[in-house]
């Protein structure tokens, strides 16, 4: 995902002369983003966008204003992160992984991860959970198959999904036959790639 692509995706808005002005102004006066950050749903809309799966007009147009930053983005990514609401929560995961901020954002992965909202859970698991050391990633999967997250939101799944994932998925695969319970099909399906692997090596 690009700035160029998140534009593109945004020709049709409602309000597409308002959004080029927030952008040229926070270039200008980064502490604008405080006010423009929680507008752009009101003048861009909420809709999903059909060229771009998984985003919606105002998370895109909210990264776009992330980007637009010369600087600081990690500070005002934080700050907008902890006052905004879900949907500004949810903005900001998505635009980590186009913002220069290294691990900086990473403790806001942890904070969503944490949450009981399965929106933000899968918003921080996208590109920018590279930077989540392996044990968190490993539990942060096991959290999407406990509150049925789709795991086609985790990036890089398959590259990363490990001997010790697949152990932590056949314990609650286990736990949940003597319970009666059904695990997803997704994870059962990784479980099954992840145990045909090992069994191969």
């Amino acid at each position: 995902m690009t700035p160029d692509e998140l534009r593109a995706a945004l020709r049709g808005v409602p309000d597409p002369e308002w959004l080029a002005t927030a952008l040229r102004r926070v270039a200008a006066e980064p502490a604008t983003i405080a006010r423009l950050f929680p507008a752009a749903g009101r003048h861009c809309g909420r809709a999903e966008l059909p060229d771009l799966p998984g985003w919606t007009a105002d998370e895109a147009a909210r990264a776009l204003l992330l980007t637009a930053l010369a600087t600081g983005h990690a500070e005002r990514a934080e700050t907008l992160y902890r006052t905004g609401d879900a949907a500004e929560k949810r903005a900001v995961l998505k635009a980590l992984p186009l913002l220069p901020i290294g691990t900086a954002g990473v403790p806001l992965l942890h904070d969503a991860i944490r949450t009981n909202d399965t929106r933000l859970v899968a918003a921080a698991l996208g590109p920018y959970a590279r930077y989540l050391d392996a044990p968190a990633w490993r539990q942060a999967v096991l959290k999407c198959v406990f509150s049925g997250v789709p795991l086609a939101v985790v990036a890089d799944l398959d590259a990363r999904a490990d001997g010790e994932l697949a152990q932590m998925l056949g314990a609650l695969a286990d736990e949940r036959r003597a319970a009666g319970r059904e695990m997803p099909a997704d994870s059962v399906a990784l479980l099954d790639r992840l145990t045909t692997h090992h069994r191969e090596v």
